[in-house]
């Protein structure tokens, strides 16, 4: 049933039983219940509907009294947030990575807080944009090569909500102890904006650029007054045009088993222009945010699945980056992706269709919560495979092997959870009355 390495079974499930018991304790109103749901999301595969989780053996409470944990039940976040970093990868870098993921409610006219989002898979009029919600995930990351993650903060970005702000809120919410942390975006993010919303937190950024992006090189001095404005930027900076190039203040080369001969260069302090349309502030001068802009080069990509691309990256932080480092971080932010995947197939994230957003937060954090515990019990769960796939080491199994073993592993825990207590039969809606059409409330469109 589970494997250790050279440790007692009770000693190897000490931190995994820590950490159940003090996940309780984050639970402040509907405690056994939210405690049950979370068992049942470990033990359970794939299913149609939350109601299908009270049929798991672990969940000995009814349908009735998940869907009454589901929507007044209370837990404590800011808990919660301490109890999770206090769990890291083992093998984990100061790396984090953030993320936007939609969960879609396009039928769901009577849900509050609904935007228009942009879908990878789904389309609505010829359109790969979809109406819903959207959960910005904070993880942490690490060089191992395998698909595990240690997600740390979830939060539910509204659509008029700048996604830019809402990043930073969560990377200042992160402790302040240790090296110097990097957080590691997409394209979708500003780096200009990043920057200027973390001036005064301890963090570096590394934010992926579209090719066809210009920056600007700081003005040199006039040899002779000039009447007018000074100028505020220099040399023009092209990424389509190598003859804007200066010569890299950094480089770097390397051979690697996956990517095979690796070239990164680093031109430091240039700048994008600040933007000048009308809702980008008032009349005053803007502040210009300098940073290193990288270009990584590989000559083969794994699997040789296609041709490789040039990526353009834009960093910002104190001292001067470490590009054999910024590299490697930035390729380890696409297991995110397979947390995402994991969470929605596996893990039943997006299958409920709750109407009111706060009850879809309150899900997350519950979803948050199993995936930890299927970090932790990792290093000692035996491996389940089927006949038709390959046998994985000790120690190396992937997430979705580790759930299909922990729920063998769950009825042997102690649950710090009491035991349903019965209540007789419910009343029902009185008779007569009538609750009447639900109000409808639109999907928010953001204006560009």
């Amino acid at each position: 049933m589970w494997q250790t390495t050279g440790m007692a079974p009770s000693v190897a499930l000490e931190e995994l039983q820590a950490f159940r018991t003090a996940l309780y304790g984050c639970f402040r109103k509907r405690a056994d219940a939210l405690f049950e749901l979370t068992d049942a999301l470990l033990s359970a595969g794939p299913v149609s509907s939350p109601a299908h989780l009270s049929l798991e053996g672990i969940h000995r409470r009814r349908w009735g009294s998940l869907y009454a944990a589901l929507v007044s039940g209370q837990l404590d976040r800011a808990a919660l947030r301490r109890l999770v970093a206090q769990h890291p990868l083992q093998d984990g870098q100061p790396i984090y990575a953030v993320d936007v993921s939609v969960w879609a409610r396009c039928d769901a006219e009577t849900s509050p807080g609904r935007g228009y989002y942009y879908h990878p898979s789904r389309h609505s009029a010829g359109q790969p944009i979809v109406a819903g919600w959207a959960y910005q995930w904070l993880s942490q990351l690490s060089f191992a090569r395998d698909s595990w993650t240690a997600p740390l903060d979830v939060q539910r970005v509204y659509p008029t909500e700048e996604t830019n702000t809402s990043a930073a809120t969560m990377v200042a919410r992160l402790p302040a102890d240790g090296p110097t942390p990097l957080f590691v975006f997409d394209a979708g993010y500003d780096s200009r904006h990043l920057a200027l919303d973390l001036v005064g937190v301890r963090a570096a950024i590394l934010v992926r650029l579209r090719k066809d992006r210009c920056f600007y090189a700081d003005p040199l001095p006039s040899r002779r007054p000039q009447g007018g404005r000074p100028r505020r930027h220099g040399a023009k900076f092209a990424f389509r045009d190598p003859t804007t190039w200066p010569v890299p203040s950094q480089e770097h080369q390397e051979e690697d088993d996956q990517y095979g001969l690796v070239r990164v260069r680093a031109w430091s302090g240039l700048h994008a222009k600040p933007p000048t349309h009308a809702g980008s502030g008032g009349s005053a001068e803007r502040p210009i945010v300098r940073g290193t802009v990288v270009r990584v080069e590989v000559s083969r990509l794994p699997g040789h699945t296609r041709k490789p691309q040039v990526l353009w990256l834009w960093w910002s932080g104190q001292g001067e980056p470490d590009l054999a480092f910024l590299w490697r971080a930035y390729v380890r932010r696409f297991d995110q992706e397979h947390t995402f995947r994991l969470l929605k197939g596996t893990l039943n994230w997006t299958v409920p269709r709750f109407r009111h957003p706060v009850q879809a937060d309150r899900w997350s954090w519950l979803v948050l919560a199993a995936y930890t515990q299927l970090r932790l019990a990792r290093p000692f769960v035996a491996d389940q495979r089927l006949p038709w796939e390959r046998p994985l080491r000790p120690g190396h199994l992937t997430p979705y092997r580790v759930r299909r073993a922990v729920s063998a592993l769950l009825p042997f825990l102690a649950t710090p959870a009491n035991p349903p207590k019965p209540c007789g039969r419910s009343p029902g809606r009185p008779k007569g009355a009538r609750s009447g059409p639900a109000r409808r409330c639109p999907a928010l469109k953001r204006a560009a």
